[in-house]
């Protein structure tokens, strides 16, 4: 990498600074004393909002990584001899160091394929239907995890969820939604965030806003009021129940307040969408799989696999090294600039 050239930053969305108005948010609320462990007007108003935004009542819990939301959420769906059905993709299975099965106490993972980052009804409902439900030597059906945005960067659409869904209900799953890049899946559809919720049949959500701006804050939103009640102590045996937890809900109050978190995905979707129409241009580069949200894989030619690789630009390597495929992520603050600067490297 170049010495003493500014990083562009396509590896992560995590790598990406907080958002300004989240910043100013979080000074805002670092003035006097207010009540600890969630107690505190902040947090109360942030789930009166997130009520107004989906349209219904719910119960929502502030924690500070994506895997807290994950793993606590399903925790709740999911007895100790159960099995979690999700794509093979899934960042539950790959990426969260067995956290899901420690904190169910045991639940197996399923991961299933996909075309594309997601599970099919069709394919998902013959699966379920011989996993020896009730059989006492097979791990139980309990739960079915989606990740919307994809782990490929594409978006499962209303009617794709409703119909898992409702294969899940069927023998009695629950539904659940990594939403990490939910924003930026909103966005894409056009959707009001309850069509790709509640009223699709998802009784849990892990509602992101780290990748998207924020400093470190997410939700666990149940939607069945019913499965909340012991997400509390849940999340207090974790070490989740933060006792200044107005730090958290600062960012998220300043997320959700004038669909800011609307805007930065929007805008980070924008960005993979142009930088996708750039990179298909460039002779022998193929994007992989269509960019419905921040996301593009693509696999590029070898020289331009070497250029990249010698730039100041932060990315990541998918797959095997030989397949030459690489990994990009737009941000809320990636620029025009920034997309050129890259296509400029792999041209």
């Amino acid at each position: 990498m170049l010495k003493n050239v500014p990083v562009v930053n396509f590896a992560s969305d995590n790598a990406a600074p907080v958002a300004p108005q989240i910043l100013s948010a979080l000074q805002k609320a670092n003035t006097g004393a207010v009540l600890s462990y969630g107690t505190d007007p902040l947090t109360k108003g942030v789930e009166e909002k997130l009520k107004t935004i989906f349209d219904c009542d719910l119960k929502a819990f502030p924690v500070a990584t994506g895997t807290a939301a994950n793993v606590l959420g399903l925790s709740v769906l999911v007895p100790p001899f159960g099995a979690i059905y999700c794509h093979e993709y899934a960042h539950i299975d790959r990426d969260e160091c067995g956290a899901p099965e420690f904190f169910t106490g045991g639940a197996k993972l399923v991961p299933l394929a996909g075309e594309d980052g997601k599970l099919k009804a069709e394919e998902l409902e013959k699966f379920i239907a011989g996993a020896g439900a009730g059989n006492v030597h097979h791990v139980q059906p309990a739960a079915i995890s989606l990740t919307q945005a994809t782990e490929c960067g594409t978006v499962y659409r209303p009617d794709e969820i409703a119909e898992i869904a409702m294969v899940g209900h069927k023998r009695h799953l629950c539904v659940h939604i990594d939403g990490a890049r939910f924003a930026n899946a909103v966005q894409f559809l056009g959707c009001a965030p309850a069509d790709i919720t509640w009223r699709a049949g998802v009784d849990v959500l892990s509602f992101g806003a780290t990748k998207n701006g924020a400093m470190g804050a997410e939700m666990v939103i149940f939607f069945d009021m019913d499965k909340a009640q012991e997400f509390e102590f849940r999340r207090k045996r974790a070490a989740h129940l933060f006792s200044k937890m107005r730090y958290l809900s600062a960012q998220l109050d300043a997320y959700l307040t004038d669909n800011l978190w609307l805007d930065l995905a929007g805008h980070a979707n924008e960005m993979a969408a142009q930088l996708a129409d750039g990179i298909a241009r460039v002779n022998g580069a193929k994007v992989l799989y269509p960019v419905e949200a921040n996301m593009i894989f693509a696999k590029l030619p070898e020289v331009a696999l070497e250029c990249l690789a010698v730039s100041n630009i932060l990315y990541y390597r998918n797959g095997q090294e030989e397949d030459g495929e690489v990994r990009l992520v737009a941000s809320w603050n990636t620029t025009e600039q920034d997309i050129d600067h890259l296509l400029n490297v792999i041209s």
